[in-house]
């Protein structure tokens, strides 16, 4: 329901936007799947007409949830779900009002998504926040944001450069050494909430750390298939999730071996790279045991 101006996905699949998985069909692939986090995104999954069923079917499989909505529908979806600790809304916001709107493509959206926030926090249910930098990010905008945030109460904040998608004209997006000194700034922006990035993955995009992506690691099924080699890049699509782990040539993505995956540092390919990193110097598993034990 918006035109986002840096998504490659309105534009990669255009042609099949109006293409819907069914609820048994998106049970069925989380079954197939053992990850033990489910991410809807969109579009804006609160379109879809079975949504309170998909929801209710992974929450039974004891799978963590995480709802993706830009807001604008919302409000008036929060009767079809109930808080707990496997649920959460991730709401994208990616500035304040006036530049998230017209990046949105929409006058209103940031308001009715703050609303919405509000009125879903009064209810109970956890709410977190996908805050991607973009070129154009303003460091102090972000702060101003964040300051808003904390008043609104999420309970966690998510940061990630935007992907050079190849579909998009707009340049928008940010080579390695830029991403990270953009980053290093927000950083230092005070906050009023915990990240839900770990530690080790916040390093990396500071540059501090280095780590190589796992395309593996955020498996991701469409109307299409299971999308290979991941959420970011399309090479086609698997009938199976059997199919997607076994006969793709992993060793062919990430950096410095795909030119596509040149200024990619997104977490749906690096968080589980820092998780592995981790467990490798003393130094990461205290950073990441800390994180965990301050959240």
């Amino acid at each position: 329901n918006l035109e986002c101006a840096g998504c490659g996905r309105i534009r990669e699949f255009r042609d099949e936007l109006r293409a819907t998985l069914t609820a048994d069909e998106c049970l069925q692939s989380a079954e197939e799947c053992p990850a033990p986090v489910v991410s809807i995104t969109g579009g804006e999954p609160l379109i879809h007409p079975e949504i309170e069923q998909i929801v209710a079917g992974l929450i039974k499989m004891k799978k963590f949830v995480h709802l993706c909505t830009n807001g604008t529908l919302l409000e008036k979806s929060l009767d079809k779900f109930q808080p707990g600790p496997y649920f959460s809304f991730v709401l994208h916001l990616d500035a304040m009002a006036d530049s998230h709107d017209s990046f949105a493509g929409k006058p209103g959206v940031f308001d009715t998504a703050i609303a919405a926030m509000r009125a879903a926090k009064r209810r109970g249910f956890s709410l977190l926040v996908n805050h991607t930098i973009y070129r154009w990010t303003s460091v102090e905008e972000s702060g101003r944001l964040f300051g808003l945030l904390g008043e609104v109460g999420i309970d966690g904040l998510m940061v990630s450069p935007a992907f050079d998608y190849r579909e998009v004209d707009d340049p928008v997006f940010m080579p390695k050494d830029e991403a990270n000194a953009k980053f290093r700034a927000i950083d230092s922006q005070p906050k009023a909430f915990k990240y839900y990035n770990t530690p080790v993955y916040r390093e990396f995009l500071a540059g501090r750390q280095d780590l190589s992506c796992t395309p593996w690691s955020t498996p991701t099924r469409n109307p299409l298939g299971w999308k290979r080699p991941c959420y970011l890049i399309t090479d086609g699509h698997c009938t199976s999730f059997r199919e997607l782990m076994n006969d793709t040539d992993w060793q062919s993505y990430g950096t410095g071996k795909d030119p596509r995956c040149a200024s990619c540092m997104v977490h749906c390919g690096y968080e589980a790279s820092a998780l592995d990193a981790s467990f490798r110097s003393p130094r990461n598993l205290w950073l990441t045991a800390r994180w965990g034990l301050s959240r």
